[in-house]
């Protein structure tokens, strides 16, 4: 078949391909038009990289969620949910409050520092070499990994909308696929608008992407709840799926419980391990990804005051609550159509009541997770909304290519070129080496994707799980470094060197783990290994002062609440793993609270209890010790105080999130 023709079945018309033009023209106009400068003036280093910290809340939410959201939310995450169910939503709902906690604790103190760049941190916190190790880290990760992944996925999931899978055309002598074509034109239009004006382009852009992104997505899940609706609506759609998929002899089917049991299905659990996924290292991902990824905290970095950067948090974290909407429900809806069409594993499962017609004239088959959302798309969605759901999905690919590409170009320019090889380079000259790396890593990137990527069924776990080999350290690095006046150096470096051949070692021991599990015990480990580390680490620790009284007071009375919340979580795992393993067999997680507990994973308590008691060592240690690692930060307790409706939106955050575990637990 050729591209004529497989256009022409997609079912996609003319006004579809229309209003995605349109869309791609005002995305790349209006990116070269806000990173313009006026006649005359050449683009400063802060302009250019931090939109000369001129973004308002609103465009700080915005562009966090537009770069957050990719293909990989929407076909990785759709496809999770289309195999497993809601669960995966976990990582949607707990980034949420994650946004809160990093908008309260750890922001703040990275805007009165000034910086430009995470690995810039890590030079002025620690040493030279720890920020160098960080930054080609960075570059690697986001060259070799973010970038490839990204627009592979979304290569992938516009390839399968318009049905050119196996489709090639041929230049001269040369023959290539569709799914090339497809990536070089993600890469070309991201690149236009974000080589040329920097972060202030690709920031202000977003707010508008952002739009397309949610209004686009929700539509989607309009339509597929309104297709298994039996003619009655959305709502009662998702009543028919929610009905049938927890009721009756479909108990135990996972897909509309955001609690994993094992028992009701290993895999399903080892993805998304029960309540792992609300306490366990779910929370070390979000930590770093949210607090310490560049091409992330940049957008707060960029904020015009701290004021504007929490309330950007807040916006970002309403509508990160959003996004399961977006993309789970159609994963799901997808799963339970698929059962009354013999796409399916399991073929007329449930109700043919609700959907007798639904079988008929449907195109193509879901044989892999990841095909979920691009079916759901094809079959589904009408004229014209077809257009405006593949503009939502190329502004979620376009939109994090560019964050991207600006951030590796921020950190090559910034932390490598300025740093190392041209010290005295003035802000015309970063502004082009900017553009040139920019340039070279959508070269590279271009040239690694297709032997980097494909054969992936579930691309959203492979890279959530291998993004857990790193996060452990990450979070201990820089999240004790901001903290904790006596991290050290010597720390940073060993933790840095040893937690990725930790992350391949627990693999290659406990295969059949949880990979969420695994990065807890990775977490556990190595904070205790940095604590030791620094404590005996007396070359370069310098005589300090104490905290004021009141200050000291605080501290104290904080440390002994964590501390004692920890060890009161860690005791309670503990009696509950132990206990558990001394049950009689009769004992069933259906008829014995213990075998419940441990069959939603509530070892992760373990975990847990480390994490929040892990605040009480650099507080009482902050507040007690006389000496200090001789380039600790000053922190002052102030830099966490918040105006009252931050506090008030953060609770409705938290309300809102349990709200939804207690309802769909």
């Amino acid at each position: 078949m050729n591209f004529i023709e497989a256009i022409g079945q997609s079912g996609f018309k003319t006004v579809d391909f229309i209003i995605l033009l349109v869309y791609l023209v005002l995305l790349v106009s209006l990116g070269l038009f806000l990173g313009r400068t006026k006649k005359g003036e050449e683009k400063s280093a802060s302009d250019y990289f931090l939109a000369g910290n001129t973004l308002t809340w609103w465009a700080v939410g915005a562009s966090l969620i537009a770069a957050n959201i990719s293909a990989e939310q929407f076909i990785g995450m759709s496809g999770t949910s289309y195999a497993d169910g809601i669960a995966t939503a976990a990582y949607e709902i707990m980034a949420a409050v994650t946004l809160v906690v990093i908008g309260k604790f750890l922001l703040p103190i990275m805007l009165k520092r000034k910086i430009f760049t995470i690995p810039q941190f890590l030079r002025e916190r620690y040493n030279d070499g720890v920020g160098l190790a960080f930054s080609i880290l960075w570059l690697f990760l986001y060259v070799f990994v973010n970038l490839t992944s990204v627009a592979w996925l979304g290569a992938l999931a516009i390839e399968q909308i318009l049905g050119l899978e196996g489709v090639s055309i041929a230049i001269g002598s040369t023959t290539i696929s569709m799914r090339m074509v497809i990536i070089v034109a993600l890469y070309v239009i991201a690149g236009i608008y974000s080589i040329y004006g920097g972060l202030a382009s690709v920031a202000w852009t977003d707010v508008m992407q952002v739009v397309f992104l949610v209004g686009g997505g929700l539509i989607t899940a309009y339509v597929a709840l309104k297709a298994v609706g039996g003619g009655e609506g959305a709502l009662a759609g998702l009543s028919n799926v929610y009905n049938d998929i927890t009721s009756g002899e479909h108990l135990t089917d996972s897909h509309f419980h955001l609690v994993f049991q094992k028992s009701h299905g290993v895999d399903a659990f080892n993805n998304v391990p029960g309540i792992a996924a609300i306490v366990g290292a779910v929370w070390i991902t979000n930590l770093g990804y949210w607090g310490f990824n560049q091409y992330i905290i940049q957008k707060g970095l960029a904020a015009k005051s701290i004021n504007e950067a929490q309330k950007g948090m807040v916006f970002a974290a309403f509508l990160k609550i959003l996004i399961p909407f977006i993309v789970v429900l159609p994963g799901v809806c997808a799963y339970y159509i698929a059962n009354h069409t013999g796409n399916g594993p399991y073929p007329d499962l449930y109700n043919d009541a609700y959907m007798p017609d639904l079988a008929a004239g449907l195109s193509g088959v879901i044989e892999k997770s990841d095909q979920a959302y691009p079916w759901l798309v094809r079959n589904f969605t009408p004229t014209g909304i077809k257009g405006l759901t593949f503009a939502a999905l190329a502004a979620a690919i376009i939109s994090s290519l560019a964050s991207m590409l600006n951030s590796t170009s921020t950190l090559f320019t910034m932390d490598i070129y300025k740093k190392y090889i041209n010290k005295d380079a003035k802000d015309t000259t970063l502004v082009k080496m900017g553009r040139l790396t920019s340039l070279i890593a959508l070269i590279i990137a271009l040239v690694a994707v297709k032997p980097l990527l494909g054969g992936l069924d579930q691309a959203f776990q492979y890279i959530q799980e291998y993004s857990g080999f790193i996060y452990p350290g990450i979070v201990i690095v820089f999240g004790l470094g901001l903290l904790w006046k006596r991290a050290s150096g010597k720390a940073a470096v060993w933790t840095a060197i040893l937690v990725i051949p930790m992350g391949v070692l627990f693999k290659l021991c406990l295969p059949n783990v949880a990979f969420q599990l695994r990065a807890g015990y990775i977490f556990v480990i190595m904070f205790f290994f940095f604590v030791f580390m620094s404590l005996v680490d007396k070359k370069k620790s310098q005589e300090c002062g104490l905290p004021d009284e009141q200050s000291r007071k605080t501290m104290l009375k904080w440390a002994a609440i964590l501390g004692g919340t920890g060890i009161f979580f860690i005791v309670i795992a503990a009696i509950v793993v132990i206990w558990g393993a001394f049950l009689p067999a009769q004992a069933t997680p259906d008829n014995h609270i213990i075998a419940y507990l441990n069959d939603i994973g509530f070892q992760a308590f373990f975990f847990f209890g480390v994490l929040v008691g892990s605040s009480a060592v650099w507080l009482y240690s902050n507040s007690k010790d006389t000496v200090q690692d001789e380039k600790a930060l000053a922190v002052d307790l102030s830099y966490f105080d918040t105006d009252k409706s931050y506090g008030w939106w953060a609770l409705v955050i938290c309300l809102i999130c349990l709200v939804l575990y207690v309802v769909l637990w």
